[in-house]
Order: structure tokens, then sequence, then C-alpha cells
């Protein structure tokens, strides 16, 4: 693992970056509606999208309810870890945005108003996790 001191923290796609916030990457299953792809760095919305790492369409529309209904979401950010970990190319992507956060500011972010019902958070807490913070 790189040196350094771990530089991660989310945000809500649509707010305004913050002077020198580093590198912000879009970590929802699907772009922005209406916005170009060429558009998303100029309004501010994140720098690169990997949907990669979002939870997979199945498991969100397996807990659509819950999401919808404000029930605890623990259930799903558990299942979540497990689909994104239990693959290598899950488990490769969470351990280069380690690395890249002990190199620069990283950002992931999400459309979610409250970030303690967004995965980005438990996202956020992987990255630590592979980073040794």
């Amino acid at each position: 693992m790189a040196s350094g001191t771990l530089r991660i923290f989310t945000f809500r796609i649509g707010e305004a970056p913050a002077p020198g916030g580093g590198l912000r990457i879009g970590v929802t299953r699907r772009p922005p509606r209406g916005v170009a792809r060429e558009r998303w760095v100029a309004e501010g919305l994140f720098d690169v999208w990997l949907p990669a790492v979002a939870p997979s369409a199945a498991l969100l529309a397996r807990f659509r309810p819950r999401i919808a209904s404000g029930a605890d979401l623990a259930p799903l950010f558990a299942a979540y870890e497990r689909e994104l970990l239990g693959s290598a190319d899950g488990r490769q992507l969470v351990e280069l945005l380690a690395v890249l956060a002990r190199r620069m500011p990283v950002g992931l972010g999400c459309y979610c108003e409250d970030e303690g019902r967004c995965h980005r958070t438990r996202l956020r807490r992987l990255v630590e996790r592979a980073a040794g913070a």
C-alpha cells in the first residue's frame, strides 16, 4: 500500500465541488439523466463515472421496498458488501480506490440525499479498510 494519509470523502452528485477537492467519482448504477457525458465535469457532477462499484440493478430491485419505506438498510449494505467483495474485479477496484486516496483526495458520489442511507458510505468504509485506515 502506498504511504500517506488516506484522503477519501463522499459527496452528493449535484453539489458544487470544493476547491482542491480532488478526483470526484460517480459511484452510481446509472449515469445522470439528460446530461451528456461531455458535460459531467463542466456541470460539476463528477470527473469519472465508475458504475462497477455501485450496487447491481438486481440488488437494488430486491431491496426497493425497504429503501422506499425508510426501513433499516443494514441488510442492503451487507448484501452490497458481499456482492462487491465477492468478485476479484470488485476487490481490485476497492484496492485501486484505496491507493488513489493515499495519493490524492478522492470523492465517492451518489444521488442520495441522506448519506446515512446511501451505499457510498459503505463503499468509503470498504476503501478505508482496504487501506488499513
